[in-house]
This record gives C-alpha cells, sequence and structure tokens, in this order.
C-alpha cells in the first residue's frame, strides 16, 4: 500500500534531524534512515503496528522506531504518516 508523509511528520523529522545533528550529523542521518524505512514495513503490513493508546480507533496505529513513534493512519487506498513523535511526549496536551 502506498504510505503518504504528511506535512507535518515531515516537519517532524527535520526537527528531530536538526535537533541530533548539533552533536553528530552522521547518527542524525542514521536516526532520520531508520524512521523513513519504517514507512516499507507499514506499507507491506498496515496492521503490524499496535492501536495508538490515546485514540479508540484501530485505524490509528504506530510502529516504534528507537526512542520515537510513528503514528499512521490506515485509509482504504493508502497509509498517511500524521505524526513522528518522541516517546516521552505527550501526544493529546492541552494546545490540541
Amino acid at each position: 500500500m502506498k504510505v503518504h508523509w504528511t506535512k507535518t511528520a515531515e516537519d517532524q523529522l527535520d526537527a528531530i534531524y536538526s535537533y541530533i545533528a548539533q552533536n553528530s550529523d552522521t547518527y542524525a542521518l542514521i536516526t532520520i534512515d531508520k524512521i523513513t524505512k519504517r514507512s516499507q514495513q507499514i506499507g507491506d503490513f498496515p496492521l503490524s503496528g499496535r492501536s495508538v493508546p490515546e485514540y479508540n480507533t484501530q485505524q490509528i496505529r504506530e510502529v516504534f522506531s528507537g526512542l520515537y513513534r510513528v503514528i499512521y493512519y490506515i485509509k482504504p487506498d493508502q497509509i498517511d504518516v500524521l505524526a513522528v513523535i518522541h516517546g516521552a511526549m505527550d501526544i493529546l496536551s492541552d494546545d490540541e
């Protein structure tokens, strides 16, 4: 199935890269590469991720890549990667 990265998810990847690259460009590239490679797994096996505990729907799922949660939405014709966040972040903060 086709995997589409939303603008929000792409911006989050850029922010992750920038933050890690302050200490190591190499490690930043490795981290982003690992995260983006998870899209192949979810494209091939959309239900392989677990349901996101913060939401009560089977269509919103997540896989982990190191410390990061790759959150995606399963549509009939494609998968949208909604967010890439650090595992310690609260995705249901007051400003959403």
